[in-house]
């Protein structure tokens, strides 16, 4: 395969690698700055936190899959992977894109028992607990994605193509494929509808929940009190689920649609959250936002 997305002239892709770069550097200053810090503090090793540590290693796993080929295309201008070389690719993208689905989920799931039922939260969601659920979260997206890549290995491939992005998706790759791709089709859609589709499904419904819960605080002071704990959570969500929402919509219906717009979309919705996340919860997390001031300090 060849790699796409960048229209832009040749002339202008080092100049496009220099923030690239900075930002993927970004990726890795704040996420393991968040997980050094959840580590060392011992006020952290709550429910929530601990769901924090795992959603920053899916950021940097994330983030880890799609940079590299799309720094080495734009440095050295090398647009070639081979075929076994994007099956991996697209593998742990479509891994650590539904890990950090579910672990969102999971962070919805804590708001909903410390808001709706604060006395048994503690009793509830216990440290093994959250490890199960971790493991859980692991086991489901292991199940779901190792079809995924056997299934391809089936396709007839007969001549090179080049992709739509800088990196290997599934419903990329199975455009150029001569044989029949019905089955690669349905099984894509299923474990999308049956991973992200259920996760943002079962996201709303929580939401709805503690809505319904806050609405029934008395005094405004309490409501806005127990709302402030959600924003940080309410924004990864919005930063995960709405790039995806778009990039679908348009994959379905936008055939008009600017390519420029189509690549900007798909860069954001697997950039964004991994430089965004830890910024928002550093800001947000009172202990963390304090470590952090003091590392700067010293």
């Amino acid at each position: 395969f060849f790699l796409g997305g960048f229209p832009a002239g040749e002339t202008t892709w080092m100049w496009s690698a220099v923030p690239l770069c900075s930002m993927y550097l970004l990726v890795l200053l704040g996420n393991w700055t968040v997980l050094a810090i959840i580590k060392a503090e011992q006020s952290l090793h709550a429910p929530m936190y601990l769901l924090l540590a795992m959603l920053a290693v899916a950021n940097l796993g994330l983030s880890t899959s799609v940079f590299p080929t799309m720094l080495k295309m734009l440095w050295v201008e090398a647009r070639e992977i081979s075929f076994s070389t994007c099956l991996a690719q697209m593998f742990f993208i479509h891994s650590f894109t539904d890990i950090e689905s579910a672990i969102i989920l999971a962070m919805a799931f804590d708001r909903y028992m410390a808001i709706c039922y604060p006395l048994r939260y503690s009793s509830i969601l216990t440290s093994s607990v959250i490890t199960k659920i971790c493991v859980a979260i692991v086991i489901r997206t292991v199940l779901f994605q190792f079809l995924l890549p056997i299934l391809l290995t089936r396709l007839c491939f007969s001549r090179a193509s080049k992709l739509s992005h800088p990196y290997c998706l599934h419903p990329d790759i199975i455009k150029h494929a001569d044989s029949n791709t019905k089955i690669n089709s349905a099984y894509g859609l299923f474990v999308l509808l049956s991973t992200l589709g259920l996760d943002l499904l079962f996201v709303l419904l929580s939401y709805l929940l503690i809505l319904k819960t806050v609405l029934n605080i008395a005094t405004w002071r309490e409501r806005l009190k127990a709302l402030n704990t959600c924003i940080s959570h309410v924004c990864a969500v919005l930063l995960f689920f709405i790039p995806m929402i778009c990039l679908s919509m348009m994959h379905r219906f936008g055939k008009h649609v600017s390519p420029h717009i189509y690549t900007f979309t798909a860069n954001l919705h697997f950039l964004a959250p991994p430089i965004l996340n830890p910024i928002v919860y550093s800001v947000k997390t009172k202990v963390i936002r304090r470590r952090i001031l003091r590392m700067f300090c010293q």
